[in-house]
């Protein structure tokens, strides 16, 4: 009996740490877009959502070019991509949200969601990153940004389902596999 009482008392804040993280989805957040406009999550209830976290000076902008083929291939109905400057690595997004926006569209022809520029990491990180880089409350992985274009994969309900790192392509097999449910 006395074991069953320690194994209880061990599992019991692990299993409701899962419980409260599973509560919270995607759909819980709004944030503003490269406009300064509300942007609701829960407006792509049913949409698988990619979310890149991006730079104009970086060494992999050029995965602009990748994101906005794979939003052209699949975006639409079920499939959407959501981009984050952020200038939490070497001061590689300095720009202002016009600046940024003007940069994306004359450079990269990007058409997918941008938002406005946020903290992905450190003291001042946005609650939506801390959702994505933590497993007490994506309920999954912790998976803190290591670099600019860190992906995060959010499936159709809103819940986390995994991260791929900064150098992979926004192509790589384990993205075009996810968005086609293979």
């Amino acid at each position: 009996m006395k074991k069953l009482l320690v194994m209880m008392l061990v599992t019991l804040p692990m299993i409701l740490i899962k419980l409260n993280a599973q509560e919270m989805s995607l759909h819980d957040f709004k944030v503003k877009d490269i406009n300064g406009d509300e942007f609701d999550f829960s407006s792509l209830k049913g949409k698988k959502v990619l979310i890149v976290n991006t730079a104009s000076e970086c060494g992999l902008t050029p995965q602009y070019e990748t994101l906005e083929e794979v939003f052209q291939e699949y975006g639409g109905e079920d499939f959407t991509i959501i981009g984050f400057p952020a200038n939490n690595f070497g001061a590689q997004e300095p720009g202002s949200n016009a600046e940024i926006k003007s940069f994306c569209s004359k450079n990269y022809g990007v058409t997918f969601t941008m938002m406005s520029k946020i903290s992905v990491k450190g003291e001042d990180i946005h609650p939506l990153y801390q959702w994505l880089t933590s497993k007490e409350q994506n309920g999954v992985e912790d998976a803190p940004v290591t670099w600019n274009f860190q992906k995060f994969m959010i499936d159709q309900n809103g819940d986390y389902e995994g991260m791929v790192s900064p150098k992979e392509s926004p192509a790589c097999d384990e993205i075009i596999n996810w968005i086609e449910g293979r």
